[in-house]
């Protein structure tokens, strides 16, 4: 192993592989300054290692991107804390929870995601990792399932519908914002009114017929 392997490695947390430091250290650089223009060079020199180290690990520096970017998405996660179970505290609380939860994600991986849309090769990547794991949105999806067989949501509940609104809503936030048409993030109406409306629907009252 060479000095500078030998280096990065006495850097890295115990047991954890050349390959994993790699990572650590992308993700680490992702989340200070997005990634936008972020170089072999630049990566390798933070990491302590040659350039042509990383290419003992990865395929390309796509590769490491979607791995480093994977590791980001997972870290926001923990640091949003858990998420409501079925059956526990009422629906309309935890849906406001949910939807506080994805508003807070999509707002913070969106300087990570900003820098790849000239590279989507590194989204293909980051969308193939095996592992990755089941998202906000599929927990969400299986969250109003669960509530539905518990009895706390009807029967003939939209239940795709249902998690589509409160997605598009998260991703409304951020798209202005992605594609540079608005120079900040987006503020949606307020989480009460959204799951207001998710529960209740958007259907006509009754009301005074006019005139024909």
């Amino acid at each position: 192993m060479s000095p500078r392997n030998a280096a990065a490695l006495r850097h890295a947390d115990d047991g954890r592989s050349l390959r994993e430091h790699l990572i650590a250290i992308t993700e680490r650089m992702i989340s200070a300054q997005g990634t936008a223009g972020l170089t072999v060079r630049a990566i390798a020199r933070q990491a302590g290692v040659a350039d042509g180290v990383l290419y003992n690990y990865f395929a390309d520096k796509e590769e490491l991107l979607a791995n480093a970017l994977r590791a980001h998405v997972r870290t926001v996660e923990r640091e949003l804390g858990d998420l409501p179970e079925p059956g526990t505290n009422t629906v309309e609380a935890n849906l406001r929870a949910y939807l506080g939860y994805g508003l807070a994600l999509h707002r913070a991986m969106l300087p990570a995601f900003a820098g790849l849309l000239a590279q989507p090769t590194v989204l293909t990547k980051f969308a193939e990792l095996d592992g990755h794991g089941e998202d906000w949105r599929d927990r969400l999806a299986r969250y109003l399932h669960a509530e539905r067989d518990l009895g706390r949501l009807a029967a003939d509940a939209q239940l795709d519908a249902a998690a589509a609104m409160i997605v598009g809503v998260c991703h409304e936030t951020v798209l202005p914002a992605l594609f540079q048409y608005q120079a900040t993030v987006a503020e949606p109406p307020s989480v009460g009114s959204i799951v207001s409306t998710v529960l209740t629907g958007i259907g006509q009252g009754e009301s005074t017929p006019g005139p024909p």
